[in-house]
C-alpha cells in the first residue's frame, strides 16, 4: 500500500466566512465556516497526482486548478479547519495510488460455444414460424 500524502500548511490558503443556513443571531455575527484554497498545479504533489487531480469530473476544482473546500458542518471555527483539512487529505489520497491498468481479455472456448448454441436455438425458434397461408 502507498503511504498517505501529506500537504503542507503553507500551500493551503484558509479564510473564515460566515456560515450559511439556521443558526439564530449568532449566524449573523460569527464566521465559524471555513474556505479552504489549494492550488493544485503550483504544490509540491508529484506530478502524477496532481495530474489526476485535475482530471476529476469534481466542481469545486476551478478551471485554474484551484481545490475550494467549504467546511461549515460545525459550530466551531477549529472543528470546520480540521474538517475541510480532512476532506481535502481523503480527496488527495483517494487518486494517490495510480488505478490498474485493464488487461484485455478473450472469451474462453467454452463461453464461445455456449453463444453458437444459443444463436443456433434461437435461428431454430425462429425458423420454425411459418409463414401465413396466401
Amino acid at each position: 500500500m502507498a503511504e498517505r500524502i501529506t500537504i503542507q500548511e503553507a500551500e493551503v490558503e484558509t479564510s473564515a466566512i460566515r456560515a450559511q443556513g439556521a443558526g439564530g443571531q449568532n449566524v449573523n455575527k460569527v464566521s465559524s465556516a471555513i474556505h479552504l484554497r489549494f492550488n493544485i498545479p503550483a504544490s509540491s504533489l508529484p506530478d502524477d497526482v496532481k495530474e489526476r487531480l485535475l482530471q476529476l469530473p469534481d466542481s469545486r476544482i476551478t478551471r485554474d486548478g484551484v481545490l475550494v473546500i467549504k467546511a461549515q458542518q460545525f459550530r466551531t471555527q477549529e472543528l470546520n479547519r480540521f474538517d475541510a483539512f480532512e476532506r481535502l487529505h481523503v480527496l488527495v489520497n483517494s487518486v494517490a495510488v495510480p488505478p490498474k491498468a485493464r488487461k484485455a481479455t478473450k472469451p474462453t472456448y467454452a463461453a464461445k460455444q455456449r453463444r453458437l448454441q444459443s444463436k443456433a436455438q434461437r435461428s431454430a425458434i425462429k425458423a420454425q414460424r411459418g409463414r401465413g397461408e396466401d
